[in-house]
């Protein structure tokens, strides 16, 4: 793969919407007790947006994988209210790209950050989980 990618360039958008059900609250995610969006399905609502605005430029073979996230979370949204994530792109660098992250329901912004994917050879890759399985996890049955 060359060092970049026709069509991944900064300004790319992607936008993921929900409406916040029970399964998306805290006490059924297990991050916490009060029936609000939990943090960890906001920042799979983010990270979702971001393959929502880059994934599609990838090339066959490839994919990206998250390494970095940096979220805040700073506001409550109640069952029932919907909830939009958006992800821009800010910076292609070779494999690495970079997203602005933020969200908002209903009546306020409720979090933001920053988010690193990698983009990476699925092949490649196999490759390499096959032989971490096989030479580093003696519990793994071969």
């Amino acid at each position: 793969m060359s060092s970049s990618v026709e069509g991944l360039v900064p300004g790319l958008t992607g936008k993921i919407e929900i409406v916040v059900a029970e399964e998306h609250t805290a006490p059924h995610v297990g991050s916490g007790q009060v029936h609000v969006l939990a943090t960890p399905v906001l920042v799979n609502l983010l990270e979702a947006a971001a393959l929502e605005a880059a994934e599609r430029f990838v090339p066959a073979g490839h994919q990206t994988v998250g390494t970095r996230l940096d979220v805040q979370h700073f506001a409550a949204t109640p069952v029932g209210m919907h909830v939009a994530a958006h992800a821009e792109v800010v910076e292609v660098k070779g494999r690495v790209i970079t997203f602005k992250l933020w969200a908002e329901d209903e009546v306020e912004a409720i979090g933001g950050g920053t988010h690193e994917r990698v983009i990476i050879n699925l092949e490649r890759f196999d490759v390499r989980m096959q032989d971490k399985i096989k030479n580093h996890v003696p519990s793994v049955k071969r």
